[in-house]
């Protein structure tokens, strides 16, 4: 009998019923499958690590969407999508900062709403997958300054440790490792591993992920030697040899 495939799971956290209900007639008829909480304490006992995608209220009564996204990025890099009534760049910051992946302000399409999802899902399982990946002949490595990157198992290894990186915050050290000393615009990088389109306030984007990515893999995060700064340029892989 051939085997069953598997439903990709989406939990959404949502204080509004109407929202929640909307949203998740629109995903059951894309086949996908939907749990739903009306808070950020329920969406954390409904998270497991079968759960693909999460799709996060900010302004919720008790714990905020900024406070869950912690909560949840203490024990999984599911991808997070935020739904928000607030559209400034600073609360688009806020949420990158606590962990988010993207974010959509309300009032929103579904088209538009169904078009980031399946982005996310689409960058979340070229990444990871669900399935433990096949061995290669000989696996392919990057050794760069203390960094060892196995390409094979998308595994980061930091002056011998191994370090857990979101899948976007993979891709940008894995390109910059690939071409060493070659600067990267905002642009460059957006483009590159987002694979959308560049718009102005998405150098703030790439900012975030590029500080969070610092915090893992520097022994300074103030004063970065592998992801360095050109000032008016980019960002580049620093080797120390400079």
């Amino acid at each position: 009998m051939k085997e069953r495939q598997k439903l990709t799971n989406i939990l959404i956290i949502e204080d509004d019923e109407d929202i929640r209900e909307g949203v998740r007639i629109l995903l059951e008829g894309e086949q996908y499958q939907v749990q739903e909480a009306e808070n950020g304490r329920k969406g954390l006992q409904l998270l497991t690590k079968d759960t693909d995608l999460v799709i996060l209220d900010i302004m919720m009564p008790g714990m905020s969407g900024f406070k869950t996204c912690e909560e949840i990025r203490k024990i999984s890099y599911v991808p997070v999508l935020f739904l928000t009534a607030k559209s400034q760049e600073s609360d688009k910051l806020l949420g990158l900062m606590a962990g988010g992946d993207d974010y959509l302000a309300k009032p929103f399409s579904y088209a538009e709403l169904l078009g980031r999802v399946k982005a996310l899902l689409r960058r979340y399982q070229f990444y990871k997958g669900k399935e433990e990946p096949k061995k290669m002949e000989q696996d392919s490595f990057i050794d760069l300054a203390g960094i060892r990157i196995n390409e094979s198992f998308n595994e980061v290894y930091v002056r011998g440790e191994a370090v857990e990186l979101s899948e976007l915050e993979y891709q940008i050290l894995l390109l910059l490792m690939r071409h060493p000393r070659k600067i990267f615009s905002a642009q460059n990088l957006y483009e590159s591993v987002w694979n959308e389109p560049y718009f102005y306030n998405c150098s703030s984007t790439v900012m975030v992920h590029i500080r969070r990515l610092r915090v893992k893999i520097e022994e300074d995060a103030q004063n970065p030697r592998h992801i360095v700064t050109v000032w008016g340029k980019g960002y580049r892989f620093g080797t120390y040899e400079e």
